[in-house]
């Protein structure tokens, strides 16, 4: 089982993006990720992308997960930030999203990706969790919040 804390480090916590739209938003996180992975912004913007226009990774209730594979990656990687304001994501249910989960993962990640996109889901799909990463004042106390109540989410 994928653990949150497999995926995320506190450096790749953001308790405030400041992002006026879906596009500028997925640039900013994509610069965020690019420089912790190593990979050029572009290739990981576009990965981004390409997996938007398929259909939003807004899952609903403020959330969303944009998410792709990357062959220069050896394992996968995290990237979570609340944003300073909603914006409009084209989500399921039509509200705007304040609380992204960037996941990548590696190209040959198979069943691993899938499993790390479901924990991830499984997790920010809590309205409770939501609450209180809502009502967070740093990354510090949101990264405890995303990576420290693994146990009661087993599958």
């Amino acid at each position: 089982m994928v653990e949150i804390a497999q995926l995320l480090t506190p450096q790749n916590v953001v308790a405030q993006l400041r992002a006026p739209a879906k596009r500028q938003a997925l640039q900013e996180l994509a610069r965020r990720a690019a420089a912790a992975i190593g990979v050029p912004e572009r290739r990981v913007y576009e990965v981004l992308n390409e997996r938007e226009r398929l259909g939003s990774t807004g899952i609903g209730r403020g959330v969303a997960i944009p998410h792709g594979k990357l062959a220069e990656l050896t394992r996968p990687f995290g990237l979570f930030a609340r944003l300073e304001r909603p914006i409009a994501f084209d989500s399921i249910d039509g509200l705007p999203v304040d609380l992204v989960f960037v996941l990548l993962a590696p190209s040959d990640a198979g069943a691993d990706h899938l499993t790390a996109l479901s924990r991830v889901s499984r997790l920010l799909r809590e309205a409770a969790t939501c609450e209180k990463l809502r009502g967070a004042d740093n990354a510090d106390a949101l990264y405890a919040l995303l990576t420290t109540r693994t146990e009661s989410h087993a599958a």
